[in-house]
């Protein structure tokens, strides 16, 4: 059992104020300048306590991640249920990864700075970003599942990770994305979605086979830790 499931709900509490407090010290003064001691002092809490639920900073952000993740699957659960296409699918949770993270557009910004330097923990491809990575490329599989779609063997293996790749794209307009109500954000989603299922649809054509295995071997050079092997020659019925 995880430490935070053992948390008493006043512990919750605490852990949550820190948080939300990190965020807003983050926004105002930028994730490098932000210390853990300033973040304890405006949360109320001694340094060691702050310590006890978030060992560093990056501890922190990586409990972000997971809010909005678990904020994620609850948007969607309801919508999902009803969708059947991977089109529709596909957009419910799209659509709902921009509507949990527009209370934190503002910050968004200041976290996304320091996620993008090479090396950083905070960056989704990193080591420290594992579990929040795996968490949401299983999440993609049962989106994809609970459609019954059927692709080629080799793309169906590594689908969640392309759109995973895909909702990274996304969260990075969303960032830069300064229309009313990020409006700009939900037009792309609305467009790409379409596009994406297309050529989906059309993975196994003669003419794109070569192409399709290529970008599959550029995903696995980009992911790293892949949930497993990258599958370039196995059939299917649908291969």
């Amino acid at each position: 059992m995880s430490a935070v499931a053992t948390l008493s709900s006043k512990g919750q509490k605490t852990r949550e104020r820190i948080l939300e407090v990190a965020l807003e010290l983050f926004q105002e003064r930028g994730y490098e300048a932000t210390t853990m001691r300033m973040i304890a002092t405006a949360a109320g809490v001694s340094l060691g306590n702050s310590y006890y639920y978030f060992p560093t900073k990056e501890h922190l952000v990586q409990g972000f991640y997971n809010r909005i993740h678990i904020d994620l699957v609850a948007a969607s659960k309801e919508q999902l249920a009803k969708a059947r296409s991977l089109r529709e699918r596909l957009r419910v949770v799209m659509r709902a990864q921009v509507d949990v993270m527009l209370p934190y557009h503002a910050v968004s910004g200041a976290l996304f700075r320091s996620a993008l330097t090479p090396g950083s923990p905070l960056s989704p491809f990193s080591e420290a970003s594992g579990p929040a990575r795996r968490k949401a490329i299983n999440y993609l599989r049962e989106v994809i599942d609970g459609s019954g779609s059927r692709f080629p063997a080799d793309l169906a293996a590594n689908l969640p990770e392309l759109l995973w790749l895909y909702e990274l794209g996304l969260v990075m307009f969303w960032v830069h994305d300064n229309s009313d109500g990020q409006r700009r954000t939900y037009e792309l989603i609305e467009d790409s979605s379409d596009a994406i299922v297309r050529l989906l649809g059309m993975a196994n054509l003669p003419g794109l086979r070569a192409i399709r295995k290529r970008m599959l071997t550029w995903v696995a050079a980009v992911i790293k830790e892949n949930a497993g092997p990258l599958v370039l020659e196995g059939t299917s019925t649908a291969d």
